[in-house]
């Protein structure tokens, strides 16, 4: 054959062994071993060398076109929509894959990724990472859930940053999200009471030492004498559903929430950018309304066993109690009680109705609602108008100055003795006596 003949380091090595089998006097048999093949196969490939020489050992594929190829010109497509639509917002090409397969071009993540980045449209980006085991997972589904919260320019780098709180369940990998502005107490109960209600109530939740989560407070006499330890408003709220809480002393010890910011900040923002969205609102609608879900399906796995470790909410409970805000107030001397500069009136058709000095638990949900509890029952009361209010305190401040008045003593009357008095006669005598001496 005449030209150029191109050999893999395979194909030489069967010629070197076909041409020593005749001189060492090997079989057929020798030489599948040597060459690590089978009989057959060893027994084709030496016909087809005697008969073809050392073309019969080139593999008959090479310089075809692939069975599996592209048309003619469906790579320029491919990459000019990726020009048009994806390259601004720098999209990865393991998503671009999947966002130009719903515009109608089928191409493997590989293959797009080969072609973009011999169009010079993409880099190579290597992360050398420092070595660290990872924990293994819960075995149950529920056993541990993971909380955090993504602080992020979520709308573009031109954006406020905002903060996307994650959920997502150690076992399995099945997540829940919520967009807010700040990582706050408001939001995490908010995602905690979706996935309650969705699920039902984890054995524990994984955060980190945010003030959100846990307080570095000392305890008050009341904790002290319960002994329990200071807890947050959530932590409060979670205890309510026996909910341990674990603190995560570094990002690593809770990998796997951290991973989940990873996959949003990479697909997330892409997806926003292509739905032109810019509001938390829209964001929440997006998550809503299978986003997450397609995460979900693309990214969760099975539990390694089957039991699940949620627990229902108990019968009666209304979650929107368990998620709120309370405080302890003392009730005055009038049945009043203050909190956050509003005065509450409890009435006296209460049953039972506390005394002045008793100790009730007013609790705020968080659509604002506002409820006074005094031995785990509602009381009713009704909220002192300002013009009442200043109209009782002028008249305490009346009744204050007129005890006042009553309680004061009265100035005694001083008697000032005659001139001829005999007090002081015996005064200018004895002072007499003093001068003369």
């Amino acid at each position: 054959m005449k030209g150029h003949l191109v050999m893999s380091w395979k194909e030489r090595k069967r010629k070197s062994v076909f041409d020593r089998m005749e001189e060492a006097g090997w079989t057929l048999l020798e030489a599948s071993r040597r060459l690590g093949l089978s009989y057959r196969q060893t027994l084709r490939s030496y016909e087809r060398y005697k008969s073809e020489g050392d073309a019969g050992l080139v593999h008959r594929s090479r310089g075809r076109p692939s069975n599996r190829g592209k048309p003619a010109g469906f790579r320029e497509q491919v990459i000019e929509r990726y020009k048009e639509r994806y390259a601004d917002i720098e999209m990865g090409p393991t998503l671009a894959a999947e966002k130009l397969a719903q515009d109608g071009y089928e191409v493997a993540a590989e293959t797009l990724r080969r072609w973009l980045l011999e169009a010079g449209h993409w880099n190579k980006r290597r992360k050398r990472r420092k070595h660290r085991s990872r924990r293994a997972r819960k075995c149950h589904f529920g056993e541990l859930v993971q909380l955090d919260g993504s602080h992020h320019r979520w709308f573009g780098p031109d954006a406020p940053p905002c903060c996307l709180m994650n959920l997502i369940d150690d076992a399995t990998g099945k997540r829940m999200s919520l967009m807010a502005e700040e990582e706050t107490t408001e939001a995490a109960m908010a995602l905690v009471e979706r996935w309650v209600a969705c699920h039902g109530a984890p054995q524990a939740i994984y955060v980190d030492r945010k003030s959100v989560y846990v307080t570095d407070r000392e305890p008050t006499l009341e904790e002290q004498l319960a002994g329990e330890e200071p807890k947050t408003a959530l932590g409060k709220s979670l205890a309510k559903l026996d909910i341990d809480i674990i603190e995560a002393r570094s990002p690593q010890a809770k990998g796997r929430v951290e991973r989940c910011h990873g996959v949003y900040q990479d697909r997330f923002v892409k997806e926003l950018a292509l739905r032109s969205i810019t509001t938390i609102a829209g964001a929440n609608k997006l998550l809503n309304n299978g986003f997450v879900d397609e995460l979900n399906e693309k990214f969760a796995r099975e539990p390694l066993e089957p039991n699940d470790f949620h627990r229902p909410v108990p019968k009666g409970l209304e979650l929107a109690d368990v998620f709120c805000f309370e405080d302890v107030r003392v009730v005055q001397n009038d049945w009043t009680v203050r909190h956050q500069n509003t005065y509450y009136q409890i009435l006296k058709d209460n049953a039972p109705l506390p005394k002045p000095k008793d100790k009730i638990v007013v609790r705020t949900r968080r659509d604002t609602s506002v409820y006074l509890l005094y031995k785990n029952k509602r009381l009713d009361y009704r909220v002192i108008p300002k013009a009442e209010l200043r109209k009782r305190i002028e008249r305490k401040k009346r009744q204050a100055q007129d005890a006042a008045i009553q309680k004061a003593p009265s100035t005694p009357r001083t008697h000032k003795p005659a001139a001829d008095h005999p007090w002081r006669k015996a005064a200018r005598a004895k002072n007499k006596d003093q001068y003369r001496l």
